[in-house]
């Protein structure tokens, strides 16, 4: 019987499967969030907090637009 017909040898390499899953998922979390593209998401989150519902709230391209010129209009330090 080889190795890779064992019921360990699978139940070990699904839980490596598992481990790598997780940890490209926390490496694209993060990278969505220094890049700042989970900003429309915080935004509804907030939104919905405060409100109770998503009604009336800003479409993507009007929140991206709004950011972009509040960023015009009150330049901080940041890095691009």
């Amino acid at each position: 019987m080889s190795a890779e017909a064992t019921p360990g040898f699978r139940s070990l390499l699904a839980r490596a499967w598992a481990r790598v899953g997780r940890a490209a998922g926390f490496v694209l979390w993060y990278a969505r969030e220094v890049s700042g593209e989970n900003g429309y998401k915080h935004y509804l989150d907030a939104y919905v907090a405060r409100h109770g519902c998503s009604h009336g709230a800003m479409s993507e391209r009007e929140y991206w637009r709004d950011k972009t010129d509040r960023q015009d209009r009150e330049p901080q330090a940041r890095c691009c």
